[in-house]
């Protein structure tokens, strides 16, 4: 667009709009003001040098009078045009990074919270840590996610949390629109791990439940073989989740949900001692029984039963494969596993009609414990 002599005045009478706008100075070539839909504004500086483009950020127009950002402009493009380092505290890789936690960790799960920050220091701030946000080009970063070839979880999670540092930059004027570099990189193809059990594997596996020791691990095992669920969602059930023949999930990967219940999976839950407000306590009763608890029984089961291949989480798998083979649908298999996003659930659709509760009964008389 073409420019206008910047004034104090003519940037106050500035107003956002839907999309972010740039009014450039017509008195000094590369500088300029950005408004966001926000309403804040920076000033920046944009300018090519020996065929790299540079977006820096010059200041907070509330702080800093346009005369006052238009000499601070013209010596950053001096030195940029010399060779000199200009870089702005603010604007460094790592600052962003920070701000990008903050805003939107408060959104993500501990858990979630945690395995990216992780990725954050492990696998993207040694790479890009002291660079300017404005500067990391498309093949920076596909040399970045190249690197990694050899661990293809770590690039394929870390790569989403790169796209949000840079989502941030966006939004807060460090970068131009539409420029996160992340877009359009394809994630690795890896090896499918689902594992789903076949009928004569699942009567060996009821065959084992039946005849292993007693243990809490126990009944949470029959239960993620009834519903689907995963196992955290089991293994930290309270009694007050457990009514009018549901669970209600309080707090789940995709959020609270209804989990619906066939009479196979009630009569486990009917069937448990009511001595702690956890449905399975650990032995000190002062929180549910550990992963570790659970990891042990599992790898006893599995070998008794012949399942040497089999994650616990393949129970879930197994329950979504034979309520597609049941006739359910999409939108009912999503339901009963609590998919948020429909696709997640397609590895598993083929076609049908049924909705989620009468599923869960019928998933309850195929993996229910027939003693035949």
């Amino acid at each position: 667009m073409p420019g206008t002599r910047l004034t104090d005045a003519k940037v106050r009478a500035l107003r956002p709009k839907q999309t972010t706008r740039n009014v450039r100075d017509s008195v000094l070539a590369g500088f300029g003001v950005r408004v966001l839909p926000s309403g804040k504004a920076r000033y920046f500086i944009h300018s090519q040098h020996e065929g790299r483009r540079t977006w820096r950020i010059v200041g907070d127009p509330a702080k800093m009078a346009v005369t006052e950002a238009r000499e601070k402009a013209r010596r950053m493009l001096a030195s940029i045009r010399s060779g000199l380092p200009t870089s702005e505290e603010e604007t460094m890789f790592e600052a962003v990074a920070e701000k990008a936690f903050s805003r939107h960790g408060r959104n993500w799960k501990p858990g979630t919270l945690s395995k990216n920050r992780s990725y954050l220091r492990t696998q993207i701030l040694p790479w890009f840590r002291g660079r300017q946000i404005a500067e990391i080009t498309p093949q920076e970063v596909r040399d970045w996610f190249t690197s990694m070839h050899a661990t293809p979880v770590s690039a394929d999670r870390s790569m989403p949390v790169l796209s949000v540092i840079m989502k941030v930059a966006e939004a807060d004027g460090l970068r131009p629109e539409g420029s996160n570099p992340c877009k359009g990189i394809r994630r690795y193809r890896r090896q499918n791990r689902d594992r789903f059990l076949s009928d004569a594997e699942i009567r060996r596996l009821g065959r084992a439940l039946r005849e292993a020791k007693p243990s809490p691990a126990i009944p949470i095992i029959r239960l993620l073989a009834l519903t689907g669920c995963r196992s955290s969602e089991i293994r930290t059930l309270r009694w007050t989740d457990y009514r009018d023949g549901h669970v209600y999930l309080r707090d789940s990967k995709t959020g609270p949900r209804t989990v619906w219940l066939s009479g196979a999976a009630r009569e486990v839950l009917d069937g448990l001692p009511r001595t702690s407000h956890w449905l399975f306590p650990a032995a000190n009763a002062e929180g549910p029984v550990p992963r570790t608890t659970l990891s042990c029984a599992w790898a006893g089961i599995r070998k008794e039963a012949g399942l040497k291949d089999v994650r616990l989480h393949d129970l879930r798998h197994s329950y979504a494969s034979m309520a597609v083979m049941g006739g359910e649908t999409v939108l009912t298999v999503g339901r009963l596993l609590g998919h948020a996003n429909p696709g997640t659930t397609l590895k598993y659709a083929h076609h049908a009609k049924a909705d989620a509760e009468q599923a869960a009964i019928v998933m309850g008389a195929i993996l229910g414990e027939r003693r035949t």
